[in-house]
């Protein structure tokens, strides 16, 4: 079942960057937004921070990596982390999701920036899965 009307934030989190897209669930399709690029940990929740007050999301959606099997690895963690780390700082409500195959429908487009577009697809798979 979808939450109730609003803006929703989807993080691609990267040891780098952190794709960002930002959708509602009126019209269900997100759309890719920002590519956090900083150097330091504090200012890249400096950046997120800057844009959850200007989209004030209802929710926020961070991608969750797995091997194919399904098995966590270390970036599983790191993500989890991440997650947690959103919730603490912004108290928005958070939701993990499976993007084990967004990596491989951005394949095509190596060496291009792309992480805000995985944002994008993580969530437009958390919109199809609560349809």
């Amino acid at each position: 079942m979808m939450p109730a009307e609003g803006t929703v934030l989807a993080f691609d989190f990267g040891l780098k960057r952190i794709g960002v897209a930002v959708g509602n669930t009126v019209l269900c399709q997100g759309q890719a937004l920002a590519i956090i690029d900083a150097a330091s940990n504090d200012a890249k929740f400096v950046a997120v921070a800057k844009l959850i007050e200007q989209w004030q999301p209802m929710l926020c959606v961070v991608g969750l990596p797995r091997h194919p099997d399904g098995t966590a690895h270390e970036m599983t963690v790191r993500c989890q982390r991440f997650a947690n780390q959103l919730h603490g700082r912004f108290n928005v409500p958070i939701a993990l999701v499976d993007e084990r195959y967004t990596s491989a429908v951005l394949q095509a487009k190596q060496g291009e920036r792309i992480d805000d577009q995985a944002a994008a697809l993580i969530l437009q798979q958390y919109f199809d899965q609560k349809a």
